[in-house]
This record gives C-alpha cells, structure tokens and sequence, in this order.
C-alpha cells in the first residue's frame, strides 16, 4: 500500500521532495533537484526522495485493483487518470500499462468477477467491466507498453499531460516529459514533433482539451497541428466522430469549433460550415449565420448548465436571463437531465447530438438567402433543406439510424417555438390543439427543440435581448414543457375513444388511410379538450362523414 504523505505535503503539492526520517528537508520540480538541495544541507543523513500529487489519488476502485496484483508486478496508472488527479477532477475510468496488458486485464477480470474483453491483441490491450449494485458500470482498460520500456510508451503518447504515469503500489510518478508542470502551467505541449502527424486526430483532441481545461496551445505543437490538418481525411470516419462529438458534448465547444476553423479544419471534416461565415442576416439578428451558430452554441451549454440538477446559483442569476430561465423552468431540470443523459447509442449521449444538431441548424442558410424589395434578407425552407444536408454529414459520420431521425427532425422543425413565440407577443396563447401537433411531429425530439430554441433567441439578439422577446419564449417553452411531462395524457397521448374497427362497424368504412385521417382528426379533437367520451367521439365522425359528402 502507498505511505501516507507527511502531514505538511499539501504545501508541497506537484513537486518533488526530500524527506529525512520522515520530515521534508527540501524540495524542487524534479528528483534531482530535491535530491542536490537535500544533500547539500544533509549530506551525512539518508535522504528519501518522493513525488507529492497535487491531491492524493484515494480511489476505491483503485484499491480493488491493487487487492489482486502482486505487489511485485510492475502496474502503473497512466494518461487520463494520472491527469485528473493532479487537476484535482474526479476520476471514474481508469487506464493501466504493464509489461502484458492482457494477461494482467485477465488477472483482475478473474479477481473481481468482473467481464473481460479483448480489445486488440496486436497492441496487447483489453477492458474489464466491473458491475455496481446500483446498476453503474466501472471500466479499467489495461495495455502492454507499446515501446521496449514504460517510458518510451509516455514518449510515444500524444500530449505530456497525458504522458504521465504513476506506480500503482508505491504511488511514485514516472514523468519523463514535464507533464506536471505544463499542468501547473495550463499548457497543453505535444510529446514529440511527430505527436500530430503520426495521428492527425490528436488536432482534435488537443482543442478539446483545451477548451475543457481552459489551457492555451504551446506555439509550436499549435504550428505542428497546422501542418498536419492535411491528413485529417485518412482518419476514419468513426473515429473523426467520436472525438468531434466529445468536442460538443464537452467544455465551450464554441471556443473549440472557433479554435478549428482558426487551424483550417473544418474544410476537411464539416465543410458546409465553412460557408456560413461572412453570410449576413436581417435584424434581429445581430450577427452572420456562422458567429451567430457559435452564439447558439455558447448560449446553449450556458442554459444546460442552468437546468442542471446541479447548478453554480450565483452564476445562473449572474445573467439575468439565464436567472429568469430558471424561474420559469427550474421545475423541469431533472427531467430535461434525464432526456439528455438518454443514449441512442452506447457511446453518445442525446446531449451531444443536441449540440451537433444546434452546429448545424441553420447550415442551409447560404443557399436559400433571397433579398427581398426594401432590403429584408430571408431564408425561406433552410430548415428543411438543412434537415437533408445535416442528415448527409450525419450518415457520412457514421451515426446511427436513431441518431439520424432525431437530428432530422430537430433541423426541419426548429423554428416551430420561434413561430409560437411571436405569436405569443403578439398576445396569442399557444392552443392545446398546437401543443399536441407540436409532439405530435416532433416526439421526443421536442424538448430537444425547446431547448435549442431558446438559445437560437439568445443567440439572434444576444447584447440586444429585452425581457419581453426572453418572457414570450420562456411562456411558450413552459406550456410546451408541461404538456409533455405533466399534462401528457391529457394532451399529448390522451386515451382511445374509438379505434379503427369502430369506424368499419358503426359507420361501413373501408380499411384504408381514410380511416387513419379519421382517427387523427379524432384525437387531435380530444387533445384540444372539445370531446373525452366515446359517443362524442362518434358523434364527431358521423359530423366529420356528413360533411365530407356535402362537398
């Protein structure tokens, strides 16, 4: 097991010590220079030289592994975990290397009774799952050094932050790179002058890095990364994916997409934004189509972050709308949370697909702009065309099926609250009738357009939002809100009057789309609150019959 740290350690956090009979006596960034200073004022004592954490790495999961490896076996924890611990951040998932991944990953499957994977016997690597009682998962991925030692695997790995490693019995830190200190530095630096061109997608992952950790790019692996954005199209598709959709589902993904159109990246991996900049708009819009999408957004994780279940008060009330946002609508944070932690694919979250979606929303603006006679710009079917080209770029991603249909639907139908919204400041409440046709079209998918709604509004008047624009949207996505997860039987999927044999039997319908014209007209007619018995119901049809004869 690790020694406890001297009492004093936290004074020392990030650096390297030197202790005498379990006091600290000097310290400094790296071993030997803790070592130099001891030994100048110490030279006839034993010195013991040790690494302090930034804060202790306590985990549980951790100690399980530790339980069933031989203290002898060299095991150490690398990139991520090490990171986070030294940031400070909470660690779920954890990565090993070892002489022989596999094997060790068997070890530990067998030990803890958990589920083993292979992931790829030609670097040596394989995954255990470890199951909770509450039903979460715990994942330890386990890899052989990919080089003759541990430290050529650190050298080889993309950034020094992540090339740091800790031995897993003694807790002492393997850091040939400086990652420590570019840490402390808020630096992201590449590992060698090869890191970007040997995998193109660390570009990628250098920017959302930095945009999570709020670090700056050094000059040169920011050079390196310009060099190297020419190779980005041999990178597969899925793996092109997964790292733009950690991008959107992470930290400022404005500031990441801004960051990838600086490097010249987007020509290459999403090239119909690139013709979104410069693409003016009428007021009240008050930016072009491409800031006004980096806008969106910024708005938008700024209102998740509102409606999270857990939410920073003093930053929410601190923009008045947002604090407004959360009188109106905090009553819904759990539910929106769940919807968006949903996943229509293992690996990517509906929230991640919402922020894809609001990249994306007006993409079709270029090429349906028409300037009207007085001057007004407008953008007439760029929502449905943009469902198509979204949907494109989508499937050229690799996205599931699932993941197609709702980004689809929420391009297509995406000014449906903006419309509703007008008409309530023109006075005109939103009608049970248009709630249920607003799910109706939308299902699921319309809390995610509640939701990019209201940062598509922040977004086109941003600095010029007044209170009655943020007050109508507000209204409207509250009445929408309470019908789908309050008033839902009632007006969204309220009960079946009468079903298809009804019709045949009482009125000697033919089967055919007639009936389901009827069927539908019967229940939108019931979600507007004008029928809730079954005699009504058909006294409804036999109206609706007997009109339709007359014409």
């Amino acid at each position: 097991m690790t020694e406890s740290p001297p009492s004093d350690a936290v004074v020392y956090a990030g650096r390297w010590v030197a202790l005498v009979r379990g006091k600290i006596v000097s310290q400094g960034e790296t071993r030997e220079e803790a070592f130099q200073s001891a030994r100048y004022t110490r030279r006839k004592e034993k010195v013991e030289i040790r690494f302090m954490p930034v804060m202790p790495f306590n985990s549980p999961l951790l100690d399980l592994v530790r339980a069933v490896v031989p203290v002898d076996a060299p095991v150490y924890l690398v990139g991520g975990a090490v990171r986070d611990a030294v940031l400070g951040r909470a660690t779920h998932d954890l990565d090993f290397a070892a002489p022989r991944g596999m094997k060790l990953a068997r070890k530990v499957a067998d030990g803890l009774s958990g589920a083993y994977f292979p992931l790829d016997e030609a670097f040596d690597t394989a995954r255990v799952i470890l199951e909770n009682p509450d039903g979460t998962r715990d994942c330890l991925d386990f890899a052989g050094y990919r080089g003759d030692s541990l430290e050529a695997d650190l050298r080889g790995r993309d950034f020094t932050i992540n090339a740091i490693a800790m031995d897993i019995h003694s807790g002492e830190i393997l850091d040939p790179l400086g990652g420590v200190k570019d840490i402390r530095e808020k630096r992201i630096r590449a590992c060698s002058p090869t890191s970007l061109s040997d995998d193109p997608i660390r570009i990628l992952r250098a920017v959302r890095m930095a945009a999570g950790f709020d670090f700056s790019i050094e000059l040169q692996t920011r050079a390196s990364m310009k060099s190297a954005v020419a190779l980005l199209p041999k990178i597969s598709p899925e793996r092109v994916r997964d790292e733009l959709f950690k991008i959107l589902a992470g930290a400022r993904p404005d500031a990441a997409m801004r960051a990838l159109e600086m490097l010249g990246v987007l020509p290459g991996l999403l090239p119909e934004l690139t013709e979104l900049k410069g693409v003016e708009q009428s007021a009240p819009h008050v930016y072009d189509v491409w800031t006004h999408t980096l806008a969106v957004l910024r708005h938008l994780e700024g209102i998740l972050g509102a409606l999270a279940p857990r939410y920073d008060e003093n930053k929410a009330n601190a923009d008045l709308m947002n604090g407004l946002l959360v009188l109106r609508l905090g009553r819904y944070r759990a539910q929106i949370s769940q919807h968006l932690g949903t996943l229509l694919n293992p690996d990517r979250s509906a929230r991640a697909l919402l922020f894809f979606a609001a990249l994306y929303h007006d993409v079709s603006k270029p090429q349906t702009r028409t300037i009207e006679e007085g001057g007004r710009i407008r953008f007439l079917g760029h929502d449905e065309l943009g469902a198509r080209t979204a949907g494109e770029r989508g499937a050229a991603l690799r996205l599931s099926n699932d993941e197609l249909e709702r980004l689809r639907t929420i391009i297509k139908l995406h000014m449906r609250v903006h419309f509703h919204a007008s008409r309530k400041e023109a006075g005109v409440e939103i009608s049970r009738r248009a709630l249920y046709r607003f799910f109706r079209d939308s299902g699921e998918s319309g809390v995610d357009l509640i939701l990019l709604a209201l940062a598509d509004t922040r977004a086109t008047y941003d600095h010029a939002m007044t209170q009655d624009h943020w007050a109508a949207a507000l209204d409207v996505s509250r009445a929408l809100l309470e019908a789908w997860y309050e008033k839902a039987e009632e007006i969204i999927r309220p009960p079946q009057l009468i079903n298809g044999g009804d019709l045949i039997k009482e009125f000697k319908q033919k089967p055919g789309p007639e009936i389901g014209k009827l069927l539908e007209a019967v229940r939108e007619t019931q979600a507007a609150g004008n029928l809730s018995t079954r005699a009504e119901a058909l006294a409804f049809v036999q109206g609706w019959l007997a009109k339709a004869r007359e014409k």
